[in-house]
């Protein structure tokens, strides 16, 4: 009798075990950008929303292990921002940049299930090396970048899902430039896909009707295209944020520098097995 109470009660605890286990495998996992200042706009944006509290002094450098409070327990993948379109069919929730969210089919101001506002600290800028700030070509790139085509490309394409950040836009030109010395130059600048290139399809335009030759190279990653204007590959870049361009700079002994900022592009959550942000607070 007494040996079948024990096992008995050994049953019970290895069931009572097992479920257990079971309640953390529903533990609701978040993908976040694993690089410097997207991690931190990501954590920002889940405190802001009562998910999480993050130590006040870490600001736009704040990783997971500035969390003072995480209440529902949420697990955190830190994934490589470009690839976490690609695992959000396999997380509760992804937070994710607009260009790679509209890259990979998303619409970000209908599937986003909030989104942080458009603050001007995150705008994406034109960046060049420094000595190179005032280089007649980047000086006519950059009044193409803030023209109100541009601005009204944005606007009309993207839906509230990227926002210029030009306050007085331009009628595409520099009247300070002589463009007849500029006729039959080129001007390369790396980008990423989406939104950037696209933008700059329109800014092609303003220059070609110059006889500037605008030539872009794409990238899907955040340091290659520091790195080609760094070494004089290619002339700018249009991706990137001044506080990643900050980071960066720091972390790799780069010399770039913020010339225009055009756009921001909130991040965004996104719902991958959940729907809702309510399955957060079970």
């Amino acid at each position: 009798m007494k040996k079948t109470i024990s096992l008995l009660l050994v049953t019970l605890f290895v069931i009572l075990t097992l479920a257990g286990c079971g309640s953390k495998e529903k533990q609701i996992t978040i993908a976040i950008p694993n690089d410097t200042t997207n991690e931190a706009r990501a954590l920002l944006l889940l405190e802001a929303n009562g998910f999480i509290e993050v130590k006040d002094e870490a600001g736009i450098k704040a990783t997971v292990a500035d969390i003072t409070s995480n209440p529902y327990n949420i697990k955190f993948n830190e994934v490589e921002a470009a690839q976490i379109p690609n695992i959000l069919k396999d997380v509760d929730y992804a937070i994710i940049n607009t260009n790679y969210a509209i890259a990979a089919g998303l619409n970000p101001a209908k599937d986003a299930l909030t989104m942080e506002g458009a603050g001007s600290a995150y705008a994406n800028i034109l960046a060049v090396k420094e000595g190179r700030e005032n280089d007649p070509l980047i000086l006519a790139l950059v009044a193409a970048l803030e023209s109100q085509q541009v601005a009204d490309y944005i606007t009309k394409t993207y839906n509230n899902s990227v926002v210029s950040t030009v306050e007085k836009p331009t009628d595409g030109y520099n009247a300070a430039l002589d463009y007849a010395a500029l006729a039959g130059k080129t001007v390369t600048v790396a980008a990423s896909p989406t939104p950037h290139a696209e933008i700059l399809a329109v800014v092609k335009e303003i220059l070609a009707a110059k006889d500037i030759t605008l030539v872009v190279q794409e990238y899907t990653d955040y340091v290659i295209p520091n790195n080609v204007v760094e070494d004089g590959t290619l002339d700018a870049n249009y991706f990137q944020h001044v506080p990643y361009l900050d980071d960066f700079n720091k972390e790799n002994g780069t010399h770039l520098v913020s010339v225009s900022a055009i756009h921001v592009e909130p991040l965004g959550v996104y719902g991958g097995k959940q729907s809702s942000l309510d399955a957060i607070k079970g």
